[in-house]
């Protein structure tokens, strides 16, 4: 039996702007995790997901790659217990 786990990731590089939002939303989609993807105000995106650990390790190595454009230098995660507080998966401001 699989357990559900969150993880919290803040990507660093060149990733806004490019299309890495919506790169995100889409991946997250196909892979079927919840959660949400924002921009920050220091040029880093934050990815928030809950699902199953193999489907969150499959996001973030995509997220690792990141869309055309997109230069991705440092992902910083952090797993933690899931709040179940999310139902789909979206892209917030």
């Amino acid at each position: 039996m699989s357990k559900r786990v969150r993880v919290e990731i803040i990507v660093n590089g060149l990733v806004q702007g490019v299309g890495y939002r919506y790169y995100t939303f889409r991946s997250a989609a196909v892979i079927g995790v919840a959660g949400f993807v924002s921009n920050l105000y220091t040029g880093e995106v934050k990815v928030v997901a809950e699902g199953e650990r193999f489907e969150l390790e499959e996001l973030i190595e995509k997220l690792r790659i990141g869309p055309f454009g997109a230069h991705v230098k440092n992902l910083n995660i952090d797993w933690q217990e899931p709040t179940e507080e999310f139902s789909k998966f979206e892209i917030r401001q």
